[in-house]
């Protein structure tokens, strides 16, 4: 017998206003069809006033603990990826924290960028594992919306707000079960020699401004596919499980062409794919629960599917984590 963390519930939370390709082309010099066809993407939700990071996270933490039937008071953990808090500091984890009334715990932010919830969820396991948490609200929520450059057509259509989280519970498994619910293996990369690719260009020790995103595409995209595939295969070899014993891939959700090409590399059929780019666009570090919360919702993914999560952002970092429900 061992510690585990296993999921209990999950939850996301978008802003209210969608704003469809449609009318991304009446202020960005852009098509529906070049958008549809380079990524997939058919709209994007975008915060507005009052909407924030720490909102949209509280909203989708509150919408966990209640699909997990968990109440707040027993979260002795908070970890929150995201790129783009709320303050410089304190975490926006704290914020969090006190708007679900659970003070007194941990609470911190992970940033990874679009790996970010990758981190957080395996920060979240190793702390349940060694008893220093019992139940954990891992949490990925970005309002990329706000430091995206408007006049660069190549990068911001490509970005949406959002949150997604899941609530984390210690539970004594056997490990000799197969079908033994939690978190079975992560792996964790980064390359910093990559900076140049994907990044904001501001900070507060540099510019002291927020910055705005920047990002060469095609580069991405080329060490996208091959760090993804390579974390997927160390994964897979590490729990012992092969390709074909997955029942989903939950991906970050930046590029179709992304989640295509990786998937014809593990020779996974795209059906067992969760796709939500073209409702959601790239949420960073929020794409990944919030994917994982629609298959829940919609029924897809249930009680013992064995679910892979995989995701790579500026840093460059990338991660992949499986997963029994």
């Amino acid at each position: 017998m061992s510690l585990r963390a296993v999921i209990r519930g999950s939850g996301s939370a978008l802003p209210e206003r969608c704003v469809t390709n449609a009318e991304m082309t009446t202020f960005v010099d852009t098509t529906d069809e070049w958008i549809v066809e380079r990524t997939g993407i058919r709209q994007r939700y975008i915060a507005g006033e009052g909407e924030t990071t720490s909102t949209l996270a509280t909203l989708a933490a509150r919408r966990a603990l209640d699909a997990a039937g968990i109440d707040a008071a027993r979260v002795d953990l908070i970890v929150l990826a995201t790129a783009t808090p709320d303050q410089t500091f304190p975490a926006t984890a704290t914020i969090v924290q006190h708007n679900l009334g659970c003070n007194g715990g941990i609470a911190f932010d992970v940033s990874a960028v679009c790996s970010g919830f990758l981190y957080a969820l395996a920060t979240a396991d190793s702390l349940i594992r060694t008893g220093m948490a019992k139940c954990a609200l891992v949490i990925g929520a970005e309002t990329f919306s706000r430091i995206l450059d408007w006049e660069d057509r190549t990068t911001c259509v490509l970005f949406g707000d959002g949150a997604g989280a899941i609530v984390l519970e210690s539970q004594d498994v056997n490990d000799a079960d197969p079908a033994a619910p939690g978190v079975l293996a992560t792996r964790l990369h980064a390359d910093g020699a990559h900076n140049e690719l994907l990044f904001v260009d501001g900070g507060p020790s540099t510019t002291g401004t927020v910055g705005k995103l920047r990002m060469k595409g095609r580069e991405v995209f080329r060490h996208a596919v091959t760090n993804l595939a390579s974390v997927l295969r160390e994964v897979l070899e590490v729990s012992g499980h092969s390709p074909a014993e997955i029942d989903w891939v939950v991906p970050h959700q930046a590029n179709f062409r992304i989640l295509d090409a990786t998937a014809r590399k593990l020779d996974l059929p795209s059906e067992k794919v969760v796709v939500t780019v073209d409702r959601h666009a790239n949420t960073s570090a929020a794409s990944v629960p919030l994917a994982f919360d629609v298959a829940i919702k919609d029924g897809r993914i249930k009680p013992g599917d064995l679910v892979m999560f995989e995701a790579m952002g500026g840093g460059f970092t990338w991660g992949a984590s499986l997963v029994r429900v």
